[in-house]
C-alpha cells in the first residue's frame, strides 16, 4: 500500500481509511491503546511491515528478526475483548487468513505493556483452527455478503 492507496478501507476492520487509521502508528505516532497496537500490529502482518512488528515488540521477548514470506493471506479481523490495568492491557482477538483453497484462523489473547507512555506487545497464547463457513454464512473475508456469493466462487 502507498501513499496512493491511503484513502481504502484499513485492514484492521475499523471501518475507517488506512490513512486516518493504522498508517499514524505505523509512521511513529504511539498507539493510544493495547488495542489500537494490536490493529496495527495485525495490519502490519496484512501489510509486510516487520520493522514495525518488531519495533512494537517489548524487548523482552522481541525475537532478532522476523520473517513475513510465509506469512498467509490474512483476510479479516475480530476483536473480542479488550482491557487495560494501569500498565498492562490485553487484548482477545480472532484473526482469519485465506489457506490454500481453505480457510484457518488465529485467536490469540495477547499481552501488552506501556512503558515510557507506548504499548509494547509481550506475548500472546495462541489457538488456531479451520474454518469450514457454509454457504449461507458470512464471507471470511470480511466482505459482509454470504459465503456463497463471494469467495465460494473464486
Amino acid at each position: 500500500m502507498n501513499s496512493a492507496d491511503s484513502c481504502v478501507q484499513c485492514p484492521c476492520g475499523s471501518g475507517k481509511e488506512y490513512a486516518r487509521c493504522c498508517q499514524l502508528w505505523h509512521q511513529g505516532e504511539p498507539a493510544p491503546s493495547p488495542e489500537a497496537l494490536m490493529r496495527a500490529r495485525y495490519t502490519a502482518f496484512v501489510l509486510n511491515k516487520p520493522d514495525y512488528l518488531l519495533a512494537t515488540w517489548h524487548a523482552d521477548t522481541r525475537p532478532t528478526e522476523l520473517e513475513l514470506e510465509d506469512s498467509p493471506d490474512w483476510t479479516s479481523l475480530q476483536v473480542i475483548d479488550t482491557a487495560v490495568k494501569g500498565r498492562q492491557g490485553t487484548v482477545h482477538f480472532r484473526a482469519t487468513y485465506r489457506a490454500g483453497a481453505g480457510w484457518g484462523y488465529l485467536e490469540e489473547r495477547s499481552d501488552f505493556i506501556n512503558e515510557g507512555g507506548c504499548w509494547y506487545y509481550l506475548s500472546g497464547e495462541t489457538n488456531e483452527g479451520q474454518l469450514k463457513p457454509g454457504r449461507n454464512d458470512s464471507c471470511p473475508c470480511g466482505s459482509g455478503r454470504k459465503y456463497k456469493v463471494c469467495c465460494l466462487r473464486k
